[in-house]
């Protein structure tokens, strides 16, 4: 059995992710995104203004707490949904007083897996 609780190599610096976890804006887009939602519907769950949250959105991808994926329209074109990226964020301190931060994303199912492999596909193309 594969074990899906993964903790990237590539793990953002603490200043990014420390950052993020002390923005007001953040902290409720984190506590809105359990489920996939929409910029539309967060902008309206959060009250925040949608200028103000695609930047919040963007801060909280960059350090690693929230992922986006999209879905595809039988009309055509493609919605974007955004969701918590994390189960645990760990700071440590080593003994060169030098910090580090371990995000532990959760476990997907193959659904999820499938949905971020084709999300992915539709950027390249």
């Amino acid at each position: 059995m594969v074990d899906d609780t993964a903790m990237s190599d590539d793990q953002p610096s603490p200043e990014l992710v420390l950052d993020a976890l002390d923005d007001p804006d953040c902290q409720s887009i984190l506590r809105e995104t359990a489920d996939p939602m929409t910029a539309t519907e967060l902008a309206e769950a959060c009250d925040i203004p949608r200028s103000t949250l695609y930047r919040k959105l963007e801060q909280l991808s960059d350090a690693a707490l929230l992922r986006e994926h999209d879905k595809i329209n039988p009309d055509g074109g493609r919605t974007s949904y955004y969701q918590r990226n994390f189960e645990n964020v760990n700071i440590t301190i080593d003994e060169d007083d030098t910090f580090s931060v371990t995000i532990e994303h959760g476990r997907q199912g193959t659904d999820e897996r499938l949905r971020d492999i084709w999300s992915k596909m539709g950027d390249e193309l």
